[in-house]
């Protein structure tokens, strides 16, 4: 067998391959054994016919197709673990040339994983910050935590900021109602800023048993469609007011918010939490800073089936998100101002997909100089923390008997061994 390699890019090839008389001969021995199993041959069984016997009683012509697809198969196998290339798709074959028998000359073109060519990796500049937890921030949080525990009690006054209230509402624009503008028992506290501009604080000042009718505008950026920039009016009825009453920060407030004896120690929980908090973020950002370091001062081509794959990714995932938020993608591609479907695509799915495959193609070229593997025991490990987010469900542990979703886990694994080395190699912490 002969192999010329031709680079159409760096991410794509074209192998040429010539088969003699040697290779063609075995590729048509492993197409008899197979057509064996189904000719039919009197005085032998179905699946028992001799090769030699099968020979003289199958059909030339598919004797002939089915050694000309072991022949490519084989010889296609070989020649890209001989030029130790690993393929992305299955190659696009065609033959050019044919003689039973004799001969065979076909080139195969596929996308490849390139040739990851990395910087010096040893002096990238990224710091980690040092992380401080502000007074304010606790406040804010015991603040929180103080409405958590407020005693709420009916009030027949007029609503002020800071009430809870009950509320009916009818939403209507030209005098019909719109969807998603009626409810009835609407909890709304006054000041959370829940609604558009004008709802809230026109409920103010109203008391309970009263119905009135807000005259509103609608964003002119609102996601619904039909509603941007809408005048519309909501007949509101408030039902009831709660006045909530804040409890004091005190050492009973300390013990009630956990297992706390003084105010000082509930502080001092929270400050620890928010610290370590920062901290996480603050290292998830300098693994990120280093990554996209690298991946600059790295030449990292990026094959275009990779690329695609990851923005159907993205786009799924980014729908999915979509529709939790009440949202779907035209709304979305609305508010952001894309002309259509195609440009959001371009100039917001692509550019995170080819970002994303370069630091998976950098990052893997990373774990073989740093020679980092993931070991069978910190694979099983890892597994045995994923098997205890599903509890006891036995459907979804069925899963991490999959050998795929094995071999997914041991991929992010050894990724998070590689990004934590690009980090000792180059943490400084700075003041």
């Amino acid at each position: 067998m002969n192999t010329a390699i031709k680079h159409l890019s760096d991410t794509k090839v074209e192998l040429t391959i010539t088969l003699g008389a040697k290779e063609l001969a075995d590729a048509e021995q492993v197409a008899l054994v197979k057509l064996a199993r189904e000719v039919k041959v009197p005085g032998f069984r179905k699946g028992k016919v001799p090769v030699a016997v099968a020979a003289k009683n199958v059909d030339p012509a598919a004797l002939q197709e089915q050694t000309l697809d072991n022949a490519l198969s084989k010889a296609v196998a070989t020649a890209f673990v001989e030029e130790k290339l690993q393929a992305l798709d299955r190659p696009a074959v065609e033959v050019k040339k044919f003689v039973p028998g004799e001969t065979l000359e076909f080139t195969a073109e596929v996308e490849i994983i390139p040739k990851i060519t990395l910087g010096d990796y040893k002096k990238l500049k990224a710091t980690t910050e040092k992380v401080t937890v502000a007074a304010k921030e606790i406040d804010e949080i015991i603040n929180r935590m103080r409405e958590g525990f407020a005693d709420k009690k009916d009030v027949e006054r007029a609503a002020k900021d800071g009430d809870e209230t009950t509320i009916d509402f009818v939403g209507k624009k030209d005098g019909v109602a719109f969807d998603g503008g009626t409810a009835t028992d609407y909890a709304l506290k006054l000041g959370s800023n829940s609604f558009i501009a004008g709802f809230e604080e026109g409920i103010v000042g109203h008391k309970p048993g009263e119905t009135f009718d807000l005259d509103l505008e609608f964003p002119k950026d609102y996601h619904a469609p039909d509603l941007k920039g809408a005048k519309v009016t909501f007949t509101t009825t408030l039902k009831s007011i709660k006045e909530p009453k804040l409890p004091e920060v005190n050492d009973e407030f300390a013990a009630k918010a956990g297992p706390f004896k003084t105010v000082d120690e509930l502080k001092a929980d929270i400050k620890r939490e928010l610290t370590d908090q920062k901290e996480r973020e603050a290292k998830e950002k300098l693994k990120d800073d280093l990554v996209v370091q690298l991946i600059d001062i790295s030449k990292v081509p990026t094959p275009e089936i990779l690329v695609e794959d990851q923005a159907k990714s993205i786009e799924q995932d980014f729908e999915r998100n979509l529709m939790y938020q009440g949202m779907n993608l035209d709304q979305y591609l609305e508010t952001q101002k894309f002309k259509d479907k195609d440009e959001w695509l371009e100039k917001e799915v692509k550019p995170t997909a080819v970002k994303r495959v370069k630091a998976g193609l950098v990052l893997a070229e990373l774990s073989k100089a740093e020679k980092i593997e993931a070991t069978n025991e910190e694979l099983d490990a890892h597994v045995e923390l994923y098997k205890k987010q599903y509890g006891n469900n036995p459907e979804a542990l069925k899963q991490f008997e999959d050998p795929e979703v094995r071999r997914d886990i041991a991929n992010r694994l050894l990724t998070e061994k590689t990004v934590d080395r690009l980090v000792e190699l180059n943490t400084t912490t700075k003041a």
